[in-house]
């Protein structure tokens, strides 16, 4: 089976993934959100304890941490007033960390992180985990690259869920994850398989 070449070959960008010390790690939606009730994640536990050791590499590296949440409003999944909203305690922000509240998948739409990030005197590259991998994570690499930055994923800090696909078939959570990934190294950055193989 032959494989394409990607779409970052074809225009020449470069898929060395970056050292963390010369990035800026963003924390997407590591909410209470995705480890219970409707929205729970199959795989949320162990992508937390990755983010957990990202996030413990990150800061004695001397990295920026950005963390952003999702709010949906009172009531729901996503109410970041109640504890079901709160970000997971292993990755919580310590202070002198940003919080940054989006209602939209890509994080930079309608929010103050590019402000925050212009703030922090953030370089190019960006640093990404987060659930759910096939919407918030892949949308904030999608705005990221538009906007000139070089986001870097680290797969095994995010997940995502088993849905129904077009044709009403089980999509499996690992297959969508899979995808996501697939599509972000196709063009908006590369994707890191372990927290290991980020250099500090």
């Amino acid at each position: 089976m032959t494989v394409s070449t990607t779409l970052r070959d074809v225009i020449g960008l470069s898929n060395e993934l970056p050292a963390l010390s010369a990035g800026t790690l963003v924390l997407i939606d590591f909410q209470n959100t995705y480890r219970t009730g409707v929205m729970a994640l199959p795989d949320a536990e162990r992508a937390l304890d990755a983010a957990a050791h990202l996030l413990e590499r990150a800061r004695a590296a001397g990295t920026p941490v950005v963390h952003v949440v999702n709010d949906g409003g009172e009531g729901g999944p996503y109410d970041i007033r109640a504890e079901i909203g709160q970000i997971d305690a292993r990755v919580a922000p310590v202070d002198g960390e940003q919080v940054v509240v989006k209602g939209f998948p890509n994080s930079f739409h309608r929010t103050e992180l590019l402000d925050v990030l212009r703030g922090l005197n953030a370089g190019p590259d960006l640093i990404l985990a987060g659930f759910m991998t096939h919407m918030c994570v892949q949308f904030t690499a999608q705005g990221a690259f538009n906007l000139g930055y070089r986001p870097t994923v680290v797969a095994e800090a995010c997940t995502t869920r088993s849905l129904a696909g077009p044709d009403g078939t089980r999509v499996q959570a690992e297959a969508l994850h899979d995808a996501a990934l697939t599509t972000i190294a196709d063009l908006f950055g590369p994707v890191a398989a372990k927290v290991a193989d980020l250099p500090d």
